[in-house]
């Protein structure tokens, strides 16, 4: 399923500055790593979230050994040699173009109905609040001593789906829904798509448990982003209401 646009929100009040301005970060950030590299450059090296950096402090670099599998990973060093400043940085970063062609049409469809109840301040702070959840999340239950890259803006998002759903229950999506080799427009219940997306990153930790290999924001960190903006979204909502708009 491939969202297209909603309907059954209230009527914004203006442009969603917050969510774009987020949007062209990840897009510059993106192309700043294919410059260097994106596989395996300086950048998406160094500015991933490291969970052994954070636990430990120490920015680790060049050949590492990866826990328990014999193998070792190339990295590079953080921003400013700072390790912790990857938690903000990795949340910008992707590691390929459907990784962020994806994130961003949700963010596009989804953040900007969540900025316009909350304001852009908050939003932005809910944002990132909501991307640290998932770090920390990912850092604690996936494993303290991994030194698999970790980057996405998934996290956060997951966080604004969480947000949204309690916003706007009633909301449509437009989706277009493939069908084997054929397409057809459709709209979905956002509780049913949202639900059926947190759904299955709970069924992907317990049945993949997520083998220390390739990078990437992990499901974990999905789970923790989710559960932060679904807390969260009760103390930055406004208390505005407003009939739905539906669009034919």
């Amino acid at each position: 399923m491939i969202p297209l646009g909603d309907e059954g929100t209230p009527q914004q009040r203006g442009l969603p500055v917050v969510n774009l301005t987020i949007i062209g970060v990840n897009i510059l950030m993106f192309l700043y790593q294919l410059s260097t590299g994106l596989q395996d450059g300086p950048i998406t090296g160094g500015w991933s979230l490291i969970p052994r950096e954070i636990t430990t402090g120490v920015d680790l670099t060049g050949p590492t050994p990866i826990p328990g599998t014999g193998e070792a990973i190339q990295l590079f060093a953080a921003p400013l040699g700072i390790p912790y400043l990857t938690l903000l940085t990795s949340m910008f970063m992707h590691g390929g173009w459907l990784h962020i062609a994806s994130n961003m049409l949700f963010l596009f469809i989804f953040g900007d109905n969540v900025e316009d109840n909350f304001g852009s301040f908050k939003y932005l702070v809910f944002y990132l609040l909501c991307g640290f959840a998932a770090d920390f999340t990912q850092i604690f239950l996936r494993g303290p001593d991994s030194v698999i890259p970790n980057l996405g803006a998934s996290g956060a998002l997951a966080g604004v789906l969480a947000a949204y759903v309690v916003l706007f229950p009633q909301a449509r999506i437009r989706t277009l829904l493939a069908i084997g080799i054929y397409f057809t427009m459709t709209y979905v219940p956002a509780l049913l798509m949202i639900g059926f997306w947190i759904l299955t990153q709970i069924i992907s930790v317990l049945a993949l448990q997520e083998q220390e290999v390739g990078g990437g924001v992990a499901f974990w960190a999905h789970i923790g982003g989710f559960a932060a903006g679904f807390i969260l979204v009760f103390l930055f909502r406004s208390r505005r209401s407003e009939a739905p708009v539906y669009l034919r």
